[in-house]
């Protein structure tokens, strides 16, 4: 998907991006703003280190094992 000067997602097409502006216009759907952006950015932050936690040390090691022979591999 395209994105705007700022970044932000906007429609593809010409008419899809008419019809966005449109409801945001009449109210129908909101306009994502900062707050919405850096909440998701600290989700995504302490995503992996969570899954880490839960993850047991088997699952662990075995990941790890397969990021290195991927890493690794010619």
């Amino acid at each position: 998907m395209p994105r705007g000067p700022q970044g932000q997602k906007r429609p593809a097409d010409v008419i899809g991006n008419a019809v966005r502006v449109m409801r945001i216009a009449t109210g129908e759907e909101e306009e994502e703003t900062e707050a919405v952006k850096e909440t998701g950015r600290k989700g995504g932050l302490k995503g992996g280190r969570a899954r880490a936690a839960t993850l047991p040390p088997e699952r662990r090691k075995e990941i790890a094992s397969n990021a290195a022979k991927s890493r690794w591999k010619v």
